[in-house]
């Protein structure tokens, strides 16, 4: 092959890098290899920052957060340089921070974020309580350090409206009292009054597991305490608990446990109450399903809207290490980065694994192929929390509870129109109107029970003509709802349901991780025909079946649950505005 000179330059000089003359054959050259050129001073940065802690994919998101929380982005500079310390490709950098919704990304030449954000939830039951007009009101007013943005729930809906001041949960806000914060200064965490080590063992913590890993109780005989006990999975898909124990524990090892601990479905936050208050129970839960398992490693992923319960754990955890606790495993906490998704299982480990939180095709379910691709046990934080007091006081003390022919017990969140919200632990059936009078105070004054959220805004809206349906698994499925974590949203008189079934489609717009169709356009094509002054009924009805057929999730399998609901029951408050 003939490859001729295209020439030389007369004065002696270079030509430039990109030319060519046409037909020589030559290969275009570069000053530069392709990509992005990492700066040193950006490498020197992020080496400081990451220090000694390794370099593994999975780590991808912690070490992000470590860069937000150090810059309050995420510089481009910074990600390139990230790249090359953690030897991946800048795209799976890129593709990662871009997807969660906590971290900022900042390109040359685009100003920085202000060093204060102010997040302000407009989910449904601070929609109710005045986001609207407390966004308004705190738009401009904060000075220019600040800036303040939308946000889904942040697990405070009894203490609504809620705002997060930096990395601080600031619930009851007001205008005033958000500023007052700001100017004060409190942006950090505040770690609340909890049962710590020392009061956990001296309250006889532990001597459950203890007696485990000794040998005085058998793997057998604790599964067997938990499906005489009936308990299910609590995150909201209720699976046997004791039964899933024995599916992950025949599969080939090694194996290993994830918690999850990403409650954000709207309405929800008994998770935090529980982690608040009694850590330990949660973690000796824990621990004794790894015993179990025969569990590797275990994986707590928790939501980064709940910095104080991170701090406990992070306390916690190392005291239970140095006591020899966790000897037959080794305990990891994971921090979520702000995304709803990510409380779906196959996405949460994907997230673990340093990815975007994508929801994983089933079958292989994870108790199979599940995290780093080895069996794996996924339990929700109440869930494992409740196994000490089961196997104390036996599977039949637990299964003794319950009403109108349900058995066990229910951890509610309740919010909305009701005296006193808050986490609410009641027999399993407990219907609605009993829930209310008994736990909660009654209706507020001036309120009337109008409709309710028996399950979170994924569960659907019932009428108050159906208040007296048992609450629990299996007793809503025939009137197209479900009870899913227990997030209960009391709506009166004074709610339009046009407005509550709007919120909820704009959650679910906002959250769609975007992998598949039928959930990425039809969430979004949800919302346009519902902020038409008449619903297109037809048009909605066909987004209905293909998003429950062909959603690869529960997300959009179950987003217009409320829309189906709100069309059967609220009619009257459909009819188009004057």
């Amino acid at each position: 092959m003939n490859i001729h000179n295209s020439g030389s330059v007369g004065n002696g000089a270079e030509p430039p890098a990109r030319s060519v003359h046409p037909g020589s054959g030559r290969r275009k050259t570069r000053p530069t290899p392709k990509g992005r050129q990492v700066d040193f001073r950006a490498l020197e940065e992020v080496r400081a920052l990451l220090g000694d802690r390794p370099r593994r994919h999975d780590l991808l998101i912690e070490h992000l957060h470590l860069l937000q929380d150090r810059y309050h982005c995420l510089h481009a500079r910074h990600l390139a340089a990230l790249a090359q310390e953690m030897r991946l490709a800048l795209v799976e950098v890129y593709e990662v921070a871009s997807f969660y919704a906590h971290f900022d990304i900042v390109v040359d030449g685009e100003p920085e974020p202000p060093p204060v954000t102010v997040r302000v939830c407009d989910s449904l039951t601070c929609a109710m309580m005045g986001a609207e007009t407390l966004l308004s009101e705190l738009a401009g007013t904060l000075g220019p350090g600040v800036r303040v943005v939308r946000a889904p729930c942040m697990g405070g809906c009894h203490s609504a409206p809620v705002t997060a001041i930096g990395h601080s949960l600031h619930e009851h806000a007001t205008a005033e009292s958000v500023a007052r914060a700001v100017r004060d200064g409190e942006l950090h965490p505040h770690v609340p009054d909890y049962t710590d080590f020392a009061g956990y063992v001296a309250g006889g913590g532990y001597r459950i597991l203890e007696e485990c890993l000794s040998g005085a109780r058998s793997v057998d005989s604790v599964i067997a305490a938990l499906e005489d006990s009936g308990i299910r999975g609590l995150g909201g898909a209720g699976f046997p608990t004791g039964r899933k124990w024995r599916f992950v524990r025949a599969e080939p090892g090694p194996r290993l446990m994830a918690i999850n601990g990403d409650e954000g479905e709207p309405g929800t936050f008994k998770d935090r109450f529980y982690l608040e208050r009694d850590p330990h129970r949660f973690l000796e839960g824990m621990l004794i399903g790894a015993w179990a398992v025969e569990a590797e490693a275990v994986y707590i992923y928790l939501r980064d809207e709940y910095p104080q319960c991170r701090e406990i754990l992070l306390r916690e955890i190392a005291r239970v290490e140095e006591a020899g606790l966790a000897r037959h495993t080794k305990i990891h906490l994971r921090r979520g980065a702000g995304a709803y998704i990510c409380g779906e299982e196959s996405a949460m480990l994907e997230s673990i694994e340093g990815k975007r939180g994508l929801p994983r095709h089933k079958p292989p379910f994870p108790s199979q192929v599940g995290l780093f691709g080895r069996p794996t046990l996924i339990n929700n934080v109440e869930t494992v929390f409740w196994v000490r007091e089961i196997l104390e006081r036996g599977g039949a003390w637990f299964a003794s509870h319950g009403r109108n022919g349900r058995k066990g017990l229910r951890t509610f969140s309740v919010s909305g129109r009701v005296k006193e919200p808050g986490v609410k632990l009641a027999p399993a059936g407990i219907t609605l109107a009993e829930l209310v009078e008994e736990y909660c105070g009654g209706m507020q004054d001036g309120h009337t029970l109008k409709g309710y959220l028996p399950g979170g805004a994924s569960g659907g809206v019932l009428p108050a003509s159906m208040a007296d349906i048992p609450l629990d698994f299996g007793t809503l499925e025939p009137h197209g709802c479900f009870i899913g974590s227990a997030a209960v949203v009391v709506l009166s008189d004074r709610d339009d349901m046009r407005e509550v079934a709007l919120n909820l489609m704009r959650f679910f717009e906002d959250e769609s991780c975007g992998q598949c169709t039928p959930c990425r356009v039809g969430t979004e094509k949800a919302v346009a025909l519902m902020e038409r002054p008449a619903w297109d009924e037809a048009l909605l009805s066909d987004l209905m079946k293909v998003m429950g057929d062909a959603s690869i999730c529960g997300l959009g399998q179950a987003a217009m649950n409320p829309v189906k609901q709100v069309l059967k029951h609220f009619r009257d408050d459909l009819a188009p505005k004057a």
